[in-house]
Formats: structure tokens, sequence, C-alpha cells
């Protein structure tokens, strides 16, 4: 094995790129080289430090930017391949990618995954219209994960996105990695997939860790190329494709959640990048944007306790202007992939602060009022400590429903006669990990992945899921029921929009009792949906 390497920056340990190229990609020309320069170039710019090449033929370039080949001998097939990515991941001790050789990108359309600060398990994927084929394996992406994967032979029941050529797994995943390469190897030696049909290594990877139960992060690319190519020609378009777009811009409307609620979407969203930018060039962190605020919110309910019209407008107006910057501080993150879990806990808790500071300045506004008109103070403190307890108990619900999903994906927890039972065996860092010899644990993965199969083969013919799965994804496919579904459940920006509007409007009376109806509605709501969610696992 030829070693090179790229220095490590800030001691931080760079991951290492597996790139699967096929002769046909290592010549395929792009401007003063191959397209093959061209990726590799790409992936040094990246926080990748070796670059490992997988081709058919030993006879491939030596590609700049500490490039080298695995063994002195062409890899001998798609079995070989998946070993030389198990070797690998065995050595490595940080992330590692599996790119595809023919791929054609975006510096930043590959650094939104490898440049994630989370460093975890994710695949570059495009959800939508896309139509799926051989160099576009079709996956099916829920909550932000990725839930299916296919190739030509593979099935994925309702795809909606497809993958595009770049999985990079984390660190903690590697052993999983290593094993489920070796065992998806060996049926491939086999025959046991039969002809893939332009399927790569990386396609059949993607496939496996999601079988086994490895939660893989799915990152979308927006308005980003990222393709896999055929011949010159395709080659030759693609490149001409990428200066059609923006990178910087488009990498700016990617820091905005693309699955937000109605209000944010549509009231803050909308121009909240003009913000981003704004942070960015004055060097802002997503932190001090939080602390800014925390600021703005403090002087909302300050306006709120003088109870007047005119101070009701103007804690409205700050309360709207606080709820923009606390998703600017979001999207800044994002933007500028200055990720916390500091950052993060902060954003959570002072969203929680802010708005029940906010019930208090309300709540002494209106006690405070003379006016008879306003129905008096009587009972205003009732109201407000019911809003707050409710909202606290949706909180807990959601936070504890998270909780469980996460424990129900765990080995330990899997039952089974469901595809989410069908997980891995725990990795190497987990204590039940010891106890089983490497050979156990491979046969395991393969009991797992084909068990999988044929799950999900028999659920083609049926559909996926209970009827309120089923129904939830018909809804989601209709503009008007998926956007309903998100204001009813009663999203912090539609909570912020109405406290604003009715205390603005009406007063603290008529607020207290509109969050109540409608967040009990919306507790309701979520309740009944994830218990007959809960069903279906």
């Amino acid at each position: 094995m030829h070693d090179s390497h790229v220095p490590a920056a800030s001691g931080v340990r760079r991951t290492a790129a597996v790139v699967l190229a096929t002769m046909e990609a290592a010549a395929l020309r792009c401007a003063d080289g191959t397209l093959l320069d061209r990726l590799t170039d790409q992936l040094v710019r990246l926080p990748v430090g070796d670059v490992h090449v997988v081709a058919r033929s030993s006879e491939i370039i030596h590609a700049p930017g500490g490039t080298y080949m695995i063994g002195s001998e062409g890899s001998r097939g798609l079995a070989d391949d998946l070993r030389r990515v198990a070797a690998v991941a065995r050595t490595a001790t940080a992330p590692v990618a599996v790119v595809a050789g023919d791929l054609v990108a975006h510096t930043e359309a590959l650094a939104l995954l490898l440049e994630h600060p989370a460093r975890d398990t994710g695949a570059l994927v495009i959800t939508g219209g896309e139509d799926s084929g051989p160099s576009r394996p079709p996956v099916r992406v829920e909550g932000g994960r990725v839930v299916a994967a296919g190739t030509s032979f593979h099935d994925v029941v309702d795809a909606n996105g497809t993958f595009r050529g770049v999985l990079q797994v984390g660190a903690a995943d590697l052993a999983v990695l290593a094993e489920t390469a070796e065992t998806l190897a060996e049926r491939a030696e086999a025959g046991g997939f039969g002809p893939m049909d332009g399927a790569e290594a990386g396609d059949l990877l993607l496939v496996g860790l999601v079988r086994v139960g490895v939660p893989v992060r799915a990152c979308g690319i927006g308005r980003l190329h990222c393709d896999r190519v055929a011949g010159q020609e395709g080659a030759d378009a693609a490149v001409l494709r990428l200066g059609e777009v923006d990178e910087d811009r488009a990498r700016l409307e990617l820091a905005v959640k693309a699955d937000d609620g109605f209000f944010t979407t549509h009231f803050v969203s909308s121009w909240s990048t003009h913000l981003v930018k704004l942070a960015a060039d004055l060097h802002l962190t997503p932190n001090a944007v939080t602390g800014i605020s925390v600021g703005l919110a403090a002087l909302a309910a300050v306006w709120f306790t003088a109870g007047t019209r005119e101070a009701q407008i103007a804690g409205a107006v700050l309360l709207y202007l606080s709820f923009v910057l606390d998703c600017v501080d979001g999207q800044l993150a994002r933007y500028t992939r200055a990720f916390s879990p500091l950052g993060a806990w902060l954003d959570a808790t002072f969203d929680r602060v802010k708005e029940y500071a906010v019930y208090v300045g309300l709540a002494i506004g209106y006690a405070a009022g003379t006016d008879d008109s306003r129905g008096g103070p009587h009972g205003i403190w009732a109201l407000a400590v019911a809003a707050m307890i409710l909202q606290m108990l949706r909180h807990m619900i959601d936070f504890s429903y998270a909780g469980a999903r996460a424990d129900a994906g765990r080995p330990e927890a899997a039952g089974s006669g469901t595809a989410a039972s069908l997980t891995a065996p725990a990795d190497a860092s987990m204590g039940a990990a010891p106890r089983r010899t490497p050979q156990e644990r491979s046969a395991e993965v393969a009991d797992g992945i084909a068990a999988a199969e044929r799950y999900l083969r028999e659920r083609q013919g049926s559909g996926s899921g209970n009827a309120v799965v089923r129904l939830s994804r018909r809804l989601e496919r209709i503009s008007f029921t998926r956007w309903l579904k998100k204001i009813i459940v009663l999203p912090i920006g539609e909570r912020m929009a109405l406290i604003a509007v009715t205390a603005a409007v009406f007063n603290a009376r008529v607020t207290f009792i509109a969050l109540l109806v409608w967040g009990g509605v919306a507790a309701l709501y979520t309740v009944a949906g994830r218990i007959g969610r809960s069903f279906s696992r």
C-alpha cells in the first residue's frame, strides 16, 4: 500500500475517504486533468486526510493531494471493493467517507456532509421528484434520516428521494461498517444479489447499514449538484451545470430548515437569510445571536407589564423580532457550520425561558389594568399558570417520545417481527460486543440483512405501516394538508404569532385562552398520532 498523508489541522482527526473509481471514470477528462483528479482535489480541500482509491486496475493515475491505491493490484470486482472498504474502516480512528468515483459535484455539496461538525453517519440525498436509477438509488427519508435504501436488487417502499453517491460513516459506527462490508462481500461473491446493474459498493453499504439499524442522517443538498456520470458527454454536461448555481447562495438557502412550520417558513425564513449573511459578515457567533434574542424577549415582557395598548403593540413587535433572531441563530450555525452542544442547549433552554417570561409579563400587565371593560385581573394568573403547565406537558411529551424512539432503535431494546427490530449487533464500543466472536457478529449482521430484505419484500404488496402511518404519508403528499398538519400542532412559530397578535389586538386573557384551547387540541392530536405510530412499530 502506497501511503501518503495530509496533516490534520488543529489536532482534529480528519476523515478518510474511499473513492470507488471505475477505469472509465478515471479516464474521463475534466479541465486539465481527469474526473478523478477533480474529485480527489475537492476532497483534500475539505477535512479529509487520506484519500484511498479503489479501482479496477493498478494503472490508475496518481491523483493530487495525498491519494493512493489500496493494494498494488486493481480491485477484482464488487466483493473486493467491499473488502477494501472494510480494511480502511478497521484501521480508521475518524469518520470514513465512501465516495463514488464517477461523481461530479459542487464542493459545497460534499462539504455539507464531510464538514458537518457532528462528524456522524450520513448520506447525501435529494428528496422530491428526482427519478431513481442505477446511478441514483432510491431512498426513503423520514424525520431527517434514511430509513430505507435500495439498489437495482433491493426494493424501497414509498421511496421519496435518491442517494447521490457520498456516504460518511462516523467513528462510532466503523466496526459495524467493517462487519457489514465483509458480509455483503460474501453475499456478492456468492451471487446473492444477482446482476447489480451499475450499483456500486457505496450503494450496497448504504442499504446494509440502514437495514442493520445504523442511524443514517439524510443530508440534503438543495439546488446544489451531485451526480454520477456515464461517458465523456455526461461528464462535460455535469460540469457545465455546476456553473449555473451560486454555491454561496445555495449554502445560505440550505441554512434554512426545509421542514419548518408554516409561520416560520412564510413569515420569518422568507427574509431571515439577509440577517444570517449580516451576522456572518459581522463575525457574530450563533450564541451571540441567541443572547440578543433573549434580550429582545425580555424587553417584550417588560413592555407587556405596562398593560397599555401601545405597550402591548410594542411588546408584540419585540416578541416577533426575538423569534426571528431565534431562527437566525440556528440558520447561522448551519451556514457557518459552527454547531456546539452548548449552543444547542442554550437555544432549547432559552426558548422556554423567553416564552414563560412573556407569560408573566402579560399577566402582570393585565392584572395592573383598572379598565373594567377589560374584565379585571380576576383569574388571569390561573390562566397564565394553566397555559404554562400545558406547554410544559407538551414539551415533556415531545422529549419523552423522542427518547423512547431512540431507545426502541437500540439493539438491546429490539423485539422481533418488525423491520425496526432487525438491528445490527452492538459495535465494539458497547458492552455486549466482547461477549461475541467476530464470526458470531458477522453472522448476526447477515441474518439481519436477510430478514430485513424478506420483510420489506413481503410489505411491498400490502404497503408499509398501519392505517395511521399510511394516512399520514398520503396527507404529506398534499401541500394543503401537509401545512395544516404543521399548523395544528402549534409549533413555536405559531405560538409566538398567536401571542403577538392576540396581545396586540385584544388582551392577555384572550391570549391565554387561545393558547389553552389550541394547545389542548394540539396535545390530543399529537398524542393520538404517536400512539397510532407506536402500534405500527
